[in-house]
């Protein structure tokens, strides 16, 4: 046989494209969605790519995003595979029957990263389970980093979040060619993914371009505008150059990345730190997209599957030692803890009431986990009950101090344990038989809503898959969220005295900044 005889050909609207069959199901890889976002693109919105004549070969991976390196401490834990060139907004599609008028189901899947690092390509999320199991799976390439997330008075803010739009315009517009329906596409993400995700469920322009969502360890939100800008200045301070789009397009791609990397070295979601993020712009994101969903303003009929890792904070600490290292500071990581989350004694107090035998690393994590993380989920899911599905995923790492770590999950979700990649977070001998289980869940939530378990109700169900059979339980997590919001009022101080984190007197907020510069010092983390 011949190649167009055996290998499956797609139109899409720019073109045809060629795959492969492997494992049974039809591939397609590194499909152009926009144009290449450099020359007089950089920074710019995503534009459409070129039409193009022939055939255009699908079966590698596309080029990846500009972006820095893992650290080492993190590159033992994460892979994240650079393919050069400069056709970096593109996409990958499984699907088990490559023919108009199959309508099946549709999972696009968005990477994390902190929106600095990770791809499509990343083997982790190779999509053969999916399209196995009936449904069209689509992984996203998007900018990146200082390209994809700075803020600049000459260019327009979130292009990352415009490519991912663009990519799931490009989905609603050409998945029926691959088998996909588009009246059935589910968004998810995982991490920087997932805070993605929540954005363009809020978004306006995204409004119709999906039935469902997935949001795996990240909530909807916004950060500060002049947490991004601080980045921006200081990247140009280091480049000696102005703090503009025009200026960074002139900067060499290379050293654009180092300059990034050295900028955000200290930046973590226990730390804090200036950082690149989704930020409120006026147009696609017009104000929090938390509060947007749970004033009901947006997405009103999208059901949601959400939820985290019982210890997320391990993939934050232990890389670097940085556990150890908040354990021997005691105190003083549970103040800086406090100022980061901004709450008072009573919260510390209560965690460490709660688990009495945890140590300071431990108190700190699931803190700072509950606040960035924990608390917008369930008001999320408060505020749409009976649509919305909560997990949480608590199976630990064979890996020494990982527990069951932020990311541990993605292996289990696309049944990917086989893979090496997936190996360096669980470690050998993950179980077979909760990898079949949380797959199944997302396949059945993506084919009609529903995962499995009750939806969100008073009682707060929260499906478990942790050691043995998957199973529910009823509020596991409302002791931790009740203390946030029985937390009294901070008191006065009397004179000449600092009434506690709260206080926002000049001498304890330098104090406080003093104890966060000291937590970054001891290592370099990163988010994923």
């Amino acid at each position: 046989m011949t190649a167009d005889q055996t290998d499956p050909v797609v139109r899409t609207p720019h073109g045809a494209v060629r795959g492969r069959y492997e494992h049974g199901v039809a591939v397609f890889r590194g499909i152009p969605y926009a144009a290449p976002p450099f020359g007089p693109r950089r920074f710019g919105p995503p534009e459409p790519p070129e039409p193009w004549d022939g055939v255009r070969e699908a079966a590698a991976y596309g080029p990846t995003a500009p972006k820095p390196p893992y650290s080492e401490a993190f590159a033992q834990y994460l892979s994240d595979p650079v393919v050069p060139g400069d056709d970096c907004l593109n996409l990958n599609v499984w699907t088990p029957d490559p023919a108009a008028g199959a309508r099946l189901p549709v999972l696009v899947w968005l990477h994390g990263g902190a929106l600095t690092r990770g791809s499509s390509a990343v083997p982790v999320y190779e999509g053969y389970a999916f399209a196995r199991d009936g449904v069209v799976l689509v992984s996203v390439n998007y900018r990146l980093g200082v390209e994809g997330y700075g803020l600049f008075p000459d260019a327009p803010a979130n292009p990352g979040l415009r490519d991912q739009l663009a990519a799931l315009r490009w989905v609603d517009e050409s998945i029926a060619a691959f088998g996909g329906d588009p009246g059935r596409i589910t968004l998810c993400g995982q991490s920087a993914g997932a805070i993605s995700v929540g954005a363009l469920i809020a978004a306006p322009q995204a409004q119709g371009l999906f039935r469902r969502a997935v949001l795996q360890s990240g909530p909807p939100e916004a950060v500060e505008r002049d947490k991004v800008r601080r980045m921006v200045r200081r990247m140009a301070a280091r480049l000696r150059v102005p703090a503009t789009a025009e200026a960074f397009s002139a900067v060499d791609r290379e050293l654009l990345l180092r300059t990034q990397a050295e900028v955000g070295r200290l930046s973590s979601p226990v730390l804090g730190g200036p950082a690149f993020g989704i930020v409120v712009d006026g147009d696609l994101v017009p104000r929090d997209p938390l509060q947007a969903l749970v004033d009901g303003a947006a997405a009103r009929d999208a059901d949601l599957l959400m939820g985290w890792t019982r210890d997320e904070y391990r993939l934050w600490l232990v890389p670097g030692g940085l556990l150890e290292r908040v354990d021997r500071l005691g105190p003083v990581a549970l103040a800086g803890a406090m100022a980061r989350c901004h709450c008072g004694h009573e919260v510390v107090r209560g965690y460490r009431s709660l688990r009495p035998r945890a140590g300071a690393a431990e108190t700190v994590g699931q803190l700072v986990t509950d606040h960035l993380l924990r608390r917008p989920l369930h008001r999320l899911a408060d505020a749409r009950p009976g649509s919305s599905y909560v997990y949480e995923f608590a199976w630990p790492s064979l890996l020494p101090d990982l527990g069951a770590c932020h990311a541990l999950e993605l292996g289990f979700v696309f049944d990917t344990g086989d893979v090496p990649d997936s190996r360096r977070l669980a470690g050998e001998g993950a179980p077979q038989e909760l990898a079949d289980a949380m797959h199944a869940a997302w396949v059945r939530f993506a084919t009609d809503g529903d995962p499995g378990w009750p939806a969100w109700d008073p009682t707060h169900p929260v499906r478990i898959f942790g050691d043995g059979p998957p199973h529910t339980v009823h509020g596991p997590r409302d002791a931790e969220m009740a203390l946030w919001t029985a937390e009294p009022a901070p008191r006065p101080a009397p004179a000449g005295r600092s009434s506690g984190p709260a206080d926002a007197s000049p001498a304890r907020a330098a104090e406080l900044r003093a104890v966060i510069r000291r937590l970054r010092r001891t290592g370099g983390v990163h988010d994923t």
